[in-house]
């Protein structure tokens, strides 16, 4: 019975080896290796993090001198040592006045440079030495797999520089923009992302920039496990055209699409992009593209409606644009219509969008 007694005391023992060790260790040195990590990611990255806050000018009905009122707060990086700051566009969206504030406490009027609402991002501006500005490093989203570690950090509530840490929960996903445009290829996280996580980065396990936080799904408005982020690649793309450029510059085919195009293609019970106009001096204007023309006793007839540019189906806006994204001025695409029960094949040069 006592040979019994002391093995069980023994496997007790060998089986619960961190109760015995925790007994040796001092918790101010002691770090497992992931607590190392995410220590070491923090200090790295939280100096590329500043809070955003932003108010418009409103005219109270008592008072002809304009108010700043604050319209919200929201996190974003800075970019490089030049002094530009990414965001979320819905962060800044019809803000009159943007205040940047970094971790050191110094805040900084932020003028506005450029936006692309299709992918929920903007880029500020503030005038700040080079020596104050710690640039986040990038990272390459390609590399993500599910399960691997993500750290989100930003300012949740308005509480200044907070970090979560989860997993890559899916890849692939798509989110609506603030123009309503689908995203594609957003990172779903399970980082606790929270109001005022939007526009702050998400991190790899080496401290690179992996996404830009955007947005929640949550019926209660808090953290429910899936946040979403818009992967770095897509970033680094956008980004120094909207230094550039202030836009996007997304080529254009020459045609001006339909409003309302889902009501049109289920009234019509048809697939693809209904070209309303062409526009003057374009290429499908050259070759002879038709839009919607009215005909007898006030009846619309069809045009073109375009199902394939390039040999990748378009069903749909978003198609489309997805499509041109691929593109730039210059590029000549092959581009399928159907019209009248015909197939029709062009063959247009993109041309660059026109300025602001």
């Amino acid at each position: 019975m006592r040979v019994l007694q002391n093995l069980l005391i023994t496997l007790t023992i060998i089986s619960s080896p961190s109760l015995v060790m925790a007994q040796d260790l001092n918790y101010r040195e002691f770090k497992t290796n992931d607590e190392e990590n995410n220590i070491e990611i923090f200090k790295l990255a939280s100096p590329s993090v500043v809070h955003i806050t932003n108010s418009r000018l409103v005219r109270s009905f008592y008072s002809l001198n304009p108010q700043e009122v604050p319209q919200g707060t929201g996190t974003g990086f800075i970019w490089n040592k030049e002094g530009y700051i990414v965001t979320n566009f819905h962060v800044v969206q019809q803000a009159n006045v943007v205040t940047v504030t970094m971790q050191n406490g110094s805040s900084y009027d932020a003028v506005p440079i450029g936006s692309d609402p299709d992918k929920d991002l903007a880029v500020l501006k503030i005038d700040a030495e080079a020596a104050d500005l710690s640039p986040i490093t990038l990272g390459d989203s390609s590399l993500l797999e599910v399960g691997r570690k993500v750290i989100a950090i930003g300012n949740p509530f308005g509480l200044d520089t907070t970090m979560t840490v989860g997993v890559v929960s899916a890849l692939g996903r798509e989110i609506d923009s603030v123009s309503r445009r689908k995203i594609r290829d957003v990172i779903q996280t399970d980082a606790a992302i929270n109001p005022g996580n939007s526009g702050g980065p998400l991190l790899n396990s080496l401290g690179q920039l992996v996404g830009v936080n955007t947005a929640i799904y949550s019926p209660s408005g808090g953290s429910s496990g899936i946040g979403f982020a818009i992967p770095a690649n897509t970033v680094e793309r956008i980004i120094p055209e909207l230094i550039t450029y202030g836009q996007v510059q997304t080529p254009i085919l020459g045609i001006i699409q339909i409003p309302q195009p889902d009501y049109y293609r289920d009234l019509w019970n048809i697939e693809g992009v209904i070209v309303l106009d062409v526009v003057q001096g374009t290429g499908p204007e050259k070759f002879g593209m038709r839009g919607l023309q009215r005909v007898q006793r006030g009846q619309i007839q069809l045009g073109d409606v375009i199902f394939e540019i390039d040999g990748q189906a378009v069903d749909n806006e978003d198609d489309y644009a997805n499509v041109m994204e691929q593109h730039r001025a210059g590029d000549v695409v092959s581009v399928k219509t159907r019209r009248d029960n015909r197939v029709m094949e062009y063959n247009i040069e993109l041309q660059a969008p026109p300025s602001r």
